[in-house]
């Protein structure tokens, strides 16, 4: 079986990668996943016929529309083809041995801080937010090192098994379902 390239927003781990591989399970045919980091990467990795497909989130039932993904589908031609609708279940996770009291500064794309905000201001009230272009790759850039060790990151449970991350928290979304519309879009030619 020839595998379909398709390209994700994030990094391993990320919740575009589970919508991706939920499409690929969905339609029969074998994944070879492209981690494009933003939706703007995915346009282009589209468009160039690097991949054939692409998956990005384009709204939240909390946080609303993913602004980068409009600004992004503004700048490219593609074909939309179908739309994924998923639970998104977001985690705080921190380096190992870290303790919540330990945590100054709270890591993750802005649509995450959205739909958390309760929960941020309840546990975490005097913690810094600090925007990143990825919540799996906030993960992956706080276990290397990127990120100071005082710092929290707001992301899906598997990045936290990919990165050897500590989980302090599960299903820290302020709403209940948490639901997110994926788009997946090929090229316009296609």
């Amino acid at each position: 079986m020839n595998k379909t390239k398709i390209a994700v927003s994030g990094e391993a781990g990320s919740f575009s990668e589970e919508a991706g591989l939920l499409y690929a399970q969905r339609e029969g045919v074998e994944p070879e996943i492209i981690f494009a980091v933003d939706m703007e990467g995915v346009l282009v990795s589209v468009e160039s016929g690097e991949a054939e497909i692409g998956v990005f989130p384009v709204v939240n039932s909390r946080g609303g529309l993913v602004q980068t993904a409009f600004e992004a589908m503004g700048k490219h031609l593609f074909k939309m083809q179908t739309e994924i609708w998923m639970e998104v279940h977001q985690c705080l996770m921190v380096l190992p041995n870290t303790k919540k009291e330990d945590v100054k500064k709270i890591t993750t794309h802005p649509q995450a801080i959205s739909q958390c905000e309760r929960y941020i201001k309840r546990e975490f009230p005097q913690a810094e937010l600090v925007d990143w272009e990825d919540t799996a790759k906030a993960a992956a850039d706080l276990a290397s090192g990127v990120l100071s060790k005082d710092t929290a990151v707001i992301a899906p449970a598997r990045s936290a098994q990919i990165y050897n991350l500590e989980l302090l928290d599960k299903g820290i979304q302020d709403n209940h379902p948490n639901l997110t519309t994926f788009v997946v879009v090929s090229r316009l030619n296609s």
